[in-house]
């Protein structure tokens, strides 16, 4: 099992809905989902932080940063 986590949770982040921790059978897919999911991120929200994908064992974190 592969895990896509978000460990640190912004104000747009909690109102988007989406899910903190998703779990996948592959590594290919929850590298796909954490992508796609960190770029959407970096798109829509409000640009008070920029969000990054790690790789750590068998999961795929996605790190906020603040963007300045």
């Amino acid at each position: 099992m592969f895990n896509v986590t978000v460990p640190q949770q912004c104000g747009c982040f909690r109102r988007s809905g989406k899910d903190a921790l998703s779990t996948f059978e592959s590594k290919d897919e929850a590298l796909v989902h954490a992508t796609q999911m960190a770029r959407v991120m970096n798109d829509e929200f409000c640009d008070k932080h920029v969000f990054n994908v790690v790789e750590h064992q068998n999961d795929f974190v996605i790190l906020m940063n603040a963007n300045r």
